[in-house]
C-alpha cells in the first residue's frame, strides 16, 4: 500500500509540475544563475560570513543542473535553494508571475500550520472540518516521513532566513505548501491522541467559513484602552506615512494614559523615520540615537594591487590595510552617524512604557526597537525579533523573476550586531499551546501584569 500512495504522489507531482511553462532556454538558465552569483560577489553585505569555497563550487555545480531543470518552476527552486545558502531575511528569489504555491487549501479541506512549542501545530480549518481535524492537532508525518525530517530535507534548505527561529516557524508554516494538483499523505495526532490519516490534493477551496475564524483585520493603527490607566496601541506597520498623522489624531487620548502598551509584533517594517516620528513623542530626550550602517566598497585597483600584499603586511600600514581588504571584498565604508535631533513642539508621553515584540518584528520596526534602546521607562516584552534588516538592490532574473539582494549592515549605535540574532526582550514570555487553546495572549497579560505594578 505505502508503494502505491508513493507511485501515485510521484505521477501527479510530474504531472503538476509538466502544468508549469517551460519558457526559458538553458542558455537564459545559465545566465540566471550566473547573475544572481555575480551580483551578490558584488554587492552582499555579508559575503564575509560566507563560505566562499563553498559557494563558488556550488555555483558550479548548478551549471548542469540548472540546464536541465524541467521547467520553470524548478529552476526557480534551485535559485532559491542557493540563496538560502546565504542565510539572510533581506536577500530572496521571487517566482515570475504565473508561478504560484498552494499552502492551506485541498479543495474540501484547509488547514492552516504554525510552529508551537517547536510542533507543526494545526490552528485552524475550513469549519466543516472542525471536528474531524480538533484545533491543536499535530502534523506528525508527511508523505511516510517525520515532519521534523521531512522539513529538513523539502522546506529549509529553500528558506531564505538571517535567524534559525524564523527559518523554523516559515518552514512549518509552509509545511504543506504545493501546487494546484500536487498530493499529500499526512498523518495527524489529534489532542486525544488518536491517530488520522489524510490524504490531500491542492486545490481550490470554496468553503469560507473557517474554524476559529480569522480575528478583524489589523488597521495601520488599533487603539485601545486596557483600563482607565493603560492605553493600548499597535503600531502594525511602517510601510505608509499615514500611520504617523493617526498617531498624532490618538494623542488627546495618549495624553490620558498614566501607562502605554506599544505593540510591534505584528508590523514587518517599511520605513525607518516613519517609526522615529511616532517614537519623539514618547520621550523626553532631544536627540534619538539610530542603528548605525554601513556597505562595501569595491575599489578595483586596489582589489589589484591587494593581491600581491601578505596579511602580515597589513597590520601597521592602513595603506595595504585597504588594498587587502578589496582584495578580499572586506573593505566597507562606514556611512557618516548622525543622531535624529527632535525639535518637537509638542507634550510628550514619557509614562511607564511596554515594547510588544515578536518573531514578525522585523527591519524598521527592529530600527524603532533600537531608537528606543536607551529609553529607561520602556520594556520590552516577547520574544526575539525577526533579526533582519537592511537596504535591498532589487534586479530582475529572467522569465520574469526577480532577486533582491541586502547591501547594507545595521547595528546598534555601539556596534552591537541583532541581525542573524534578533533583538532581545528585556522579559521573554513565548505562547504555548495551551494558551492557544485557551485563547489566551501571554505576552499582553504579561505586560499588563509589568504595568501594574509600576503604578503601584
Amino acid at each position: 500500500m505505502k508503494h502505491f500512495f508513493l507511485i501515485l504522489f510521484l505521477f501527479l507531482t510530474t504531472l503538476s509540475f509538466g502544468q508549469i511553462p517551460n519558457k526559458l532556454t538553458p542558455t537564459d538558465k545559465v545566465f540566471g544563475l550566473s547573475k544572481f552569483w555575480q551580483e551578490v560577489n558584488y554587492n552582499f553585505v555579508y559575503l564575509d560570513k560566507v563560505d566562499r569555497t563553498m559557494w563558488d563550487n556550488r555555483y558550479r555545480e548548478l551549471i548542469p543542473i540548472v540546464q536541465n531543470t524541467k521547467n520553470d518552476y524548478e529552476y526557480y527552486r534551485e535559485l532559491q535553494k542557493f540563496c538560502a545558502l546565504l542565510k539572510d531575511g533581506h536577500t530572496n528569489v521571487y517566482f515570475p508571475k504565473g508561478i504560484e504555491q498552494m499552502n492551506t487549501m485541498f479543495g474540501e479541506y484547509r488547514i492552516f500550520i504554525e510552529n508551537i512549542d517547536g510542533k507543526a501545530i494545526i490552528v485552524r480549518t475550513n469549519f466543516s472540518k472542525k471536528d474531524e481535524i480538533p484545533f491543536g492537532s499535530e502534523v506528525i508525518e508527511v508523505n511516510g516521513i517525520a515532519t521534523k525530517q521531512y522539513i529538513e530535507e523539502n522546506l529549509a534548505p529553500y528558506i531564505s532566513s538571517s535567524t534559525d527561529y524564523v527559518l523554523k516557524d516559515w518552514s512549518i508554516g509552509r509545511l504543506l505548501t504545493g501546487l494546484d494538483g500536487e498530493t499529500f499523505k499526512i498523518k495527524i495526532k489529534k489532542p486525544n491522541n488518536k491517530i488520522l490519516e489524510l490524504n490531500l490534493t491542492h486545490k481550490k477551496t470554496e468553503e469560507k467559513e473557517v474554524y476559529p475564524a480569522f480575528e478583524p483585520d489589523r488597521q495601520l493603527l488599533d487603539f485601545k484602552w486596557i483600563n482607565n490607566q493603560i492605553a493600548y496601541m499597535s503600531l502594525n506597520s511602517f510601510e505608509e506615512v499615514k500611520i504617523d498623522s493617526l498617531f498624532i489624531q490618538k494623542l488627546p487620548e495618549l495624553y490620558k494614559a498614566k501607562a502605554l502598551i506599544v505593540d510591534l509584533r505584528y508590523n514587518g517594517g517599511g520605513n525607518t523615520d516613519i517609526g522615529g516620528i511616532i517614537l519623539q513623542y514618547l520621550t523626553n530626550d532631544k536627540v534619538l540615537y539610530g542603528s548605525k550602517s554601513s556597505s562595501r566598497l569595491h575599489i578595483p585597483t586596489f582589489k589589484a594591487w591587494g593581491k600581491f600584499v601578505e596579511p602580515k603586511d597589513s597590520l601597521k600600514n592602513d595603506w595595504n590595510k585597504k588594498t587587502y581588504l578589496n582584495f578580499k571584498d572586506k573593505f566597507m565604508y562606514n556611512f557618516d552617524y548622525k543622531v535624529d535631533t527632535i525639535e518637537l513642539d509638542a507634550k510628550r508621553i514619557v509614562v511607564p512604557t511596554v515594547l510588544l515584540m515578536g518573531h514578525n518584528t522585523a527591519s524598521a520596526a527592529e530600527d524603532f526597537l533600537i531608537y528606543a534602546d536607551n529609553q529607561k521607562h520602556m520594556t520590552k516584552i516577547g520574544e526575539n525579533s525577526f533579526g533582519s534588516t537592511g537596504q535591498p538592490f532589487v534586479f530582475d532574473l529572467p522569465g520574469g523573476g526577480s532577486a533582491r539582494i541586502c547591501t547594507k549592515k545595521d547595528t546598534y549605535p555601539d556596534g552591537r550586531e541583532f541581525v542573524g540574532y534578533g533583538i532581545k526582550p528585556d522579559i521573554i514570555v513565548k505562547r504555548t499551546l495551551n494558551d492557544y487553546l485557551s485563547k489566551k495572549d501571554p505576552v499582553m497579560e504579561k505586560a499588563i501584569e509589568h504595568l501594574k505594578q509600576k503604578l503601584k
